[in-house]
């Protein structure tokens, strides 16, 4: 096995996967309100799609800083420089996603005219004006983005996948949280 040099900390291996499942939670969500009829059911899935959406924003926040602060560990050396250079295309947009489809959602809520608050608990400003073209073209454009996320998430796990079954270069292995619990107990 080709083991790439070093692990991500503890710390980055749990917002990955808190993101992850944040990600996968949100888009089942919008999915199920998006055809339920008009009922207090929708509205409380309306909500958890909001709650979790900035529950992406603020974890990629945080995770964006993180990342500035911290190099990824290395790629395996076996890995050919068109992958490593789609690697790095893949991770900037996932990145630019996860910041960009909550913000989305966010500014169509308010030009659809609803304030948004995050988990009953506080009202966020307003992104745009009540406005109802404005508010037809955000929905479209958010659900593009989570569209192209969801693609995209798709192409990294089939990647990190490929690398694990295929290759068998120990990159995946990165991003365990068993890994990165044994690291942290050394």
């Amino acid at each position: 096995m080709n083991s790439p040099s070093g692990r991500y900390t503890r710390f980055a291996v749990v917002l990955h996967w808190l993101l992850a499942v944040a990600i996968a939670a949100g888009f089942v969500i919008g999915l199920l309100m998006a055809d339920a009829p008009v009922s207090p059911m929708r509205v409380r899935w309306i909500n958890y799609h909001k709650w979790t959406g900035l529950t992406i924003l603020g974890l990629s926040m945080v995770r964006l800083i993180w990342r500035l602060g911290h190099s990824p560990p290395g790629l395996p050396v076996s890995m050919r420089r068109w992958q490593r250079a789609a690697s790095a295309w893949v991770h900037r947009l996932l990145y630019l996603l996860f910041l960009m489809v909550p913000v989305a959602g966010w500014a169509y809520s308010t030009a659809a005219g609803f304030h948004v608050t995050y988990l009953g608990l506080f009202q966020l400003p307003d992104l745009a004006s009540k406005d109802k073209a404005l508010a037809s073209l955000l929905i479209q454009v958010h659900a593009t983005l989570a569209w192209t996320l969801a693609g995209l998430v798709g192409l990294h796990v089939a990647s990190a996948a490929k690398h694990h079954f295929v290759d068998k270069d120990g990159l995946l292995l990165r991003m365990s949280l068993r890994s990165a619990a044994g690291k942290a107990m050394r």
